[in-house]
């Protein structure tokens, strides 16, 4: 059993990345993991008229790709105590 994590780790468990629009100036992203699990980030910018849609969808990525690296390193720790 490996015992590190690497990016590409964590991209194979996400099925599909969702984003949504929320007000004026705020972006959801909903990563739905291959088990159904979901995992949920967001962005936005101080003015509405600085709203971008694909810096916006980006940054919610990070945000909520960055959740993973929590989540899996947890069950990694789990699963070498095994």
């Amino acid at each position: 059993m490996k015992n590190k994590l690497v990016v590409e780790d964590l991209r194979n468990i996400i099925s599909k990345a969702e984003f949504i629009k929320m007000g004026e100036k705020t972006t959801i992203c909903c990563l739905t993991l291959k088990n159904g699990f979901e995992v949920v980030g967001f962005s936005a910018c101080v003015d509405k008229d600085n709203y971008d849609k694909d810096i916006g969808e980006d940054n919610a990525y990070d945000t909520a790709f960055e959740k993973l690296w929590e989540l899996e390193g947890y069950k990694l720790q789990y699963d070498l105590m095994k």
